[in-house]
């Protein structure tokens, strides 16, 4: 089973960045997993528009990260609360995919905030994001609040953060589960995308 795992900060050297690396590496310890790492750091994706479908130059950078997500058989997209919002090059990275990528797919949300916050991300990406890509959230999702303070090391700094990499791997075991069921699904013929090429 291949895995993408989508740090969603732009920022260097971000809180989102070392989780996303953290998740990377307890993935690639399970027996039969392999990993695909995609970071938003500065900003690597162009803008979204309309030529992406004439496949313009621009987007020659594309297109080797479109052939991972489709190789791919579950995501974890690791994002942080930024105002209480999406970061923009998030919102940029699903304009770009479709169901091509990422289509009856599972995807886990792991939402990261520097204080209490962490809630935002998780509607936001529940609301807005699946609808022409076709992807499938799982019911569960993971928010990590303080995260300066979690995930630090190889050994948990306190009990909130003992729990909450007992909840990680149960969330990361759940996923693979969802990632080799929805694998037959999407092998069983079920699924019309040239009829009905876009959500409702």
């Amino acid at each position: 089973m291949k895995i993408t795992i989508l740090n969603g900060s732009s920022r260097k050297q971000s809180q989102s960045g070392k989780i996303a690396r953290f998740i990377d590496a307890n993935l690639r310890a399970k027996a039969g997993v392999s990993t695909y790492y995609l970071s938003l750091e500065n900003n690597p994706l162009p803008l979204w528009d309309e030529s992406i479908w004439e496949d313009a130059p621009t987007w020659k950078i594309w297109n080797p990260i479109k052939a991972e997500l489709q190789s791919s058989d579950a995501f974890v997209f690791v994002v942080p609360e930024w105002s209480g919002m999406v970061p923009p090059a998030v919102k940029n990275f699903f304009l770009l995919c479709s169901h091509q990528e990422l289509g009856h797919k599972p995807a886990l949300i792991v939402a990261v905030s520097s204080s209490r916050g962490g809630a935002y991300p998780v509607n936001e990406l529940r609301i807005s994001s699946y609808k022409n890509t076709r992807l499938l959230y799982l019911p569960e999702h993971f928010i990590i609040r303080d995260v300066e303070k979690m995930f630090n090391g190889e050994t948990p700094a306190s009990e909130d953060d003992k729990y909450l990499r007992l909840r990680l791997d149960y969330c990361l075991n759940l996923l693979q589960a969802y990632g080799k069921c929805m694998k037959e699904i999407r092998s069983s013929g079920v699924i019309d995308h040239k009829t009905f090429p876009n959500g409702m």
